[in-house]
């Protein structure tokens, strides 16, 4: 099988920075105020360099390393040529006129997977959302898979131990703690995708999620729309489904809880996208593109509860 966006030529792995730190509560929080409150981008960069992070944040140095690349892998920082600004979701959730400052809507958390799930920057997290096929998965399997990859694409200097301590990072990112019976504070773990089955062996839950809310469903789905078949007028279930980056996908949805989901789309998006099937297709009809600031002003203004739609989504 092959990993398309992993092996696409100049494909840039990542399974570092983290520090093995999973993305803990009140980290986003953090980053953002202070790269908010630099006067300049280049000052904001440095923020994460300087000696007294350790004190600004209230962790080790390590830790502040590893808050930097959570913010930027959740899109609430985002870097630039002239160093780090705050991003689309940090202003959506965090900024002066934010809908979430202390991200405790379930909505948020779910937002937040998204962006660091659906696109291949992280290289571990993007296999276990995107190409991983199965549910329980041993550690090790998943790691024979990724260094096979490694070494068929030809990476440079990708140890195995760094790529175990990858994976290890990021299934406690959604299991929350370092183990059995520890519980770490990490963000993603409220969302029930993964569990533990023992030291080894994680499950990947694929289940109806009834948590996600199906506005940010909509919103995941024009993403995902726009970025793999901006011109289609139609998007077939398969591709919402089993793609690589799609919501079915990230969002680890069954079939029938997605079909569902899919079946009240016309509703939630005010007409502009319908289910169809006809002649043994299933399928979505789009009438018109949503242009990314439409999509997310729209985003905004339903987290913010302007618009009267109920969430609708099923229940796990």
């Amino acid at each position: 099988m092959r990993t398309a966006e992993l092996e696409i030529e100049g494909y840039r792995p990542c399974f570092s920075g983290h520090e093995t730190f999973p993305l803990r509560h009140g980290w986003l929080q953090k980053a953002f105020r202070a790269v908010s409150d630099a006067p300049s981008p280049k000052d904001a960069s440095g923020i994460f360099r300087d000696p007294a992070a350790i004190t600004r944040f209230g962790v080790g140095r390590n830790m502040v390393a590893a808050i930097k690349f959570w913010s930027i892998a959740a899109g609430v920082l985002d870097e630039t040529s002239e160093g780090l600004v705050t991003g689309w979701a940090g202003e959506l959730l965090l900024g002066e006129n934010g809908i979430d400052l202390y991200l405790e809507d379930p909505s948020s958390i779910w937002l937040l997977h998204w962006f660091c799930a659906s696109r291949p920057r992280l290289t571990s997290v993007y296999w276990l959302f995107n190409e991983y096929n199965g549910s329980d998965l041993l550690r090790k399997d998943a790691l024979d898979t990724i260094m096979a990859i490694a070494a068929r694409e030809d990476w440079s200097r990708v140890a195995r131990t760094t790529v175990d301590r990858d994976l290890q990072c990021h299934l406690r990112n959604y299991i929350g703690g370092r183990g059995q019976g520890e519980t770490g504070g990490s963000l993603f773990s409220e969302l029930g995708l993964i569990i533990p089955l023992d030291r080894h062996r994680v499950r990947l839950v694929r289940a109806a999620h009834g948590s996600l809310p199906s506005w940010v469903f909509l919103f995941a789905l024009e993403e995902f729309w726009d970025r793999t078949a901006p011109t289609a007028e139609t998007l077939s279930f398969e591709r919402i489904a089993y793609t690589s980056g799609s919501p079915g996908r990230v969002f680890l949805l069954e079939p029938e809880a997605l079909v569902d989901r899919l079946e009240g789309l016309d509703r939630v998006s005010h007409g502009n996208i319908a289910w169809s099937e006809s002649a043994g297709l299933r399928q979505l009809v789009r009438r018109r593109s949503v242009g990314r600031e439409e999509r997310y002003a729209w985003l905004a203004d339903m987290l913010r509860g302007r618009l009267k739609d109920e969430p609708g989504a099923q229940t796990a």
